[in-house]
Formats: structure tokens, sequence, C-alpha cells
């Protein structure tokens, strides 16, 4: 089993967390990981991305090479559309559909889903509206888009919802079940197109 995954979007909207999430559920599955982080100064705005390496056998290096990258996940659409060429023939997008306008020259969003939409492995949704359905707050945005990327995963959605519970865990149980809420309710989205 290998997986290498870029996580992308912008800082504020738990990218991290979902690296983490992720990260929890390998380590306990006894896979191995690898990750790398760029990320804007932590500042709300910037650009965050990460690249995760899962895989059953021991990881040389954090980063992907070009052209392998096997699913990029993002909670932006631009930046989904920023680490395209980088994935396998066979990869998975799995983005967010609402974009994060923050810069003057921001594409015309009809031009973001075009191209999104062209991509022959792609999943778009509108992750905070489907929180906002689940009950669950839009900080719990993120495990929506973990939730519909799960069935592209070589880990089962047991292991990351018990991975969410357990990084959540010191938050109290009420956030725990609100994140658990949104990640089942994107992973029902996802299962079901």
């Amino acid at each position: 089993m290998k997986q290498d995954i870029i996580l992308a979007g912008v800082g504020g909207q738990g990218i991290l967390s979902i690296a983490t999430v992720l990260g929890e559920a390998a380590l306990t599955g006894g896979l191995h990981i690898k990750q790398a982080e760029v990320h804007g100064m932590s500042q709300r705005g910037g650009d965050v991305q990460s690249n995760l390496r899962i895989s059953s056998d021991p990881i040389a290096s954090d980063l992907i090479p070009f052209g392998q990258v096997d699913m990029i996940m993002s909670l932006e659409p631009m930046e989904a559309l920023r680490y395209v060429q980088e994935l396998s023939t066979d990869g998975w997008i799995v983005t967010s559909s609402v974009p994060f306008v923050n810069i003057s020259n921001y594409p015309a969003v009809e031009d973001l889903y075009r191209h999104l939409n062209a991509m022959p492995h792609a999943v778009m949704l509108d992750v905070e509206q489907i929180a906002k359905e689940a009950g669950a707050p839009s900080q719990a945005a993120n495990m929506v888009l973990l939730g519909a990327a799960v069935p592209m995963l070589d880990i089962s959605f047991n292991a990351i919802r018990d991975a969410v519970a357990k990084v959540f865990a010191r938050k109290g149980e009420e956030v725990v079940a609100k994140n658990i809420a949104a990640l089942e309710a994107g992973y029902r989205h996802s299962s079901g197109r």
C-alpha cells in the first residue's frame, strides 16, 4: 500500500488538522508516514500545502515525486488547480467548491469549475454547507472534505473516524461529536455519487 496526497487550502481552513487525523489513522494502522508542509507563516488567508505520504513500507523522502500524486484534497478550488500538474494519471481531486477570494486577480469561478469538471477523477462539494446541514460549525468543513475523500483512500472509514475522536478528544465530547458528524456527512455525500 502506498498513497501520496497533497493537502491544500489557505491558512485557517484546517488543512493541517486533516494531515494530523490521517497521520493518526495511518500510525494506528501500523503504516509509515512522512509529511512535509509549507504554509504562509500561519496567517489566515496565506496558502497552505502539505505533502502526506502513507505506505506499508518505509518511506525515504517526505516529498512526492512530480506526477505521482494520488490525491489532491483541497479546501479551496484554485488551490486544487495549483497542484493538478502533479497528479498521477489515475489521481483524484477532492475539493471544496467555495472559493476563498483573497487576491485581486482571483480567476473567474466559472473558469475554475470548468477546469475541475474537466478532470477525469474529481469530486467537488460545498463543504461548509454540508457541515452546516450536519449540525456542525463551518470550522468542521475540513472533516467534511476528509469524509468525502475516504472512498479513494486506502484507510478505512472506521480508522479515520477513530482518529478524529482521538485527535479532537482534548477539546471535549461535543467537538468530537460535531467533527464526526461532519466526517460522516462528507462520506455519505461522496459514497452516494
